[in-house]
C-alpha cells in the first residue's frame, strides 16, 4: 500500500446534504457514508414552547457525511464543502481530516486505494 489515504468528516445541516452530495460527485467521489447525529457547537442549542411550557433543545440535528480519499487531493474536497455549506451563520458545520492507516475491502481481500474503487 503506497498511496496515501485520508478520511474526512463533515459535519453541516441536513438541508444542506443534496447540495453536498452533488458538489462531491462533481470532483468524482462517489462513495461516502452519511449519518443522521446531534450536536451543538457556537449555537448552545435553542428554547422552544410546548404547551406552554419551556424547553432547551441542547443538542440540534446535523448529518456527518464521511469520505475516504486517496486520488482525489484532500484540498479539493474541502475546497467543495467550503463552497457548498459556506455561509456566515453559525452552524454551518465542521471539517475534520485523519489519516488512515488502510483500508479492507472485506469481500475480496483487497487493501489500500484497491479497496476504494
Amino acid at each position: 500500500m503506497s498511496d496515501k489515504l485520508t478520511k474526512i468528516e463533515i459535519i453541516t445541516k441536513g438541508s444542506k446534504l443534496e447540495d453536498l452530495k452533488d458538489g462531491l460527485n462533481s470532483i468524482g467521489i462517489t462513495g461516502m457514508t452519511v449519518t443522521q447525529v446531534l450536536g451543538c457547537g457556537m449555537q448552545k442549542g435553542k428554547t422552544e414552547f410546548y404547551r406552554g411550557n419551556e424547553y432547551k433543545i441542547d443538542l440540534l440535528p446535523k448529518i456527518k457525511v464521511e469520505v475516504v480519499v486517496s486520488v482525489v487531493p484532500v484540498k479539493e474536497v474541502v475546497r467543495i464543502a467550503k463552497e457548498v455549506l459556506g455561509s456566515n451563520e453559525i452552524g454551518s458545520g465542521k471539517i475534520f481530516i485523519y489519516e488512515i492507516q488502510n483500508a479492507i475491502r472485506i469481500r475480496t481481500g483487497e487493501e489500500g486505494t484497491s479497496a476504494l474503487n
